[in-house]
């Protein structure tokens, strides 16, 4: 039996595109083969959906997933984003765990996104994290849903790697209980990160903070970070990108840690 856009199943599924829907149930989209297999690989997978042709193509996937639902292409079409889907997509149960649970892990590397609304961003930083080896990445404040369709795409799977936190924007004082220092991103920072890394200062373990492209930090985490930091640019630009700065930071970090 192929499923189509009529099928109670598909209709709940596709209610998970609003951010409502997926914070009432705890559930999100995984699109994807990519995504698909590093959320099988996380075990959160309830359901995965497919065309015919998807289903076949990724036997290996299919067999992994606990329900299989083969849809028709224009229910397949109506549960993605993309403009050319790749034939799979999985409901999957959210992966948050709490700040001090995520914490207690004892991480060296953290990436804070305080009030970052875009989702290609913070998708992007939460790869990133994952690459340079961070274990966690706290979404603050009024952040992006890091479920948001967009968000999990541009994670590139990462998001199932890292613990994933959200929060209020408080967070200073209890990653400082937890040894990390704290390092707010600003263009105008006093302190420079390439003097940083040169002084040893990065070796330890480090919460980096990062803040909007439009608005960047809000005033509280900038003041009660313990540095305000600044990514040195040598050329014309006028700076960098969220995205990049964030990367340059995090393999600062990485690269000091080892």
């Amino acid at each position: 039996m192929t499923f189509t856009t009529r099928t109670p199943r598909v209709v709940a599924a596709r209610r998970l595109q609003r951010r409502r829907d997926r914070d009432q149930s705890g559930r999100f989209l995984a699109e994807g083969p990519q995504a698909v297999r590093e959320a099988l690989a996380a075990g959160v997978v309830l359901e995965l959906f497919g065309t015919e042709a998807a289903l076949n193509r990724h036997g290996d996937l299919a067999l992994e997933a606990p329900v299989v639902s083969p849809v028709d292409e224009e229910a397949l079409a109506a549960l993605t984003e993309t403009v050319q889907p790749q034939g799979l997509v999985a409901v999957c149960e959210q992966v948050d765990v709490t700040l001090s649970a995520a914490l207690a892990k004892g991480p060296r590397l953290v990436a804070v996104a305080a009030e970052i609304r875009d989702p290609g961003n913070a998708g992007t930083i939460l790869r990133t994290a994952d690459a340079a080896g961070a274990g966690v990445v706290i979404f603050a404040g009024d952040a992006v849903d890091p479920y948001n369709g967009k968000c999990v795409r541009a994670s590139a799977g990462s998001l199932f790697h890292v613990d994933v936190v959200r929060t209020g924007l408080d967070v200073l004082d209890e990653l400082r209980d937890y040894g990390l220092q704290t390092l707010a991103t600003s263009g105008n920072g006093a302190d420079d990160l390439d003097t940083l890394l040169d002084e040893g200062v990065l070796a330890g373990p480090t919460a980096w903070i990062f803040g909007s492209e439009a608005h960047g930090l809000p005033r509280d985490l900038l003041d009660g970070a313990d540095r305000q930091v600044r990514v040195p640019i040598y050329g014309g630009a006028e700076s960098l990108n969220l995205a990049a700065a964030a990367a340059v930071c995090l393999y600062a970090s990485a690269r000091a840690h080892r």
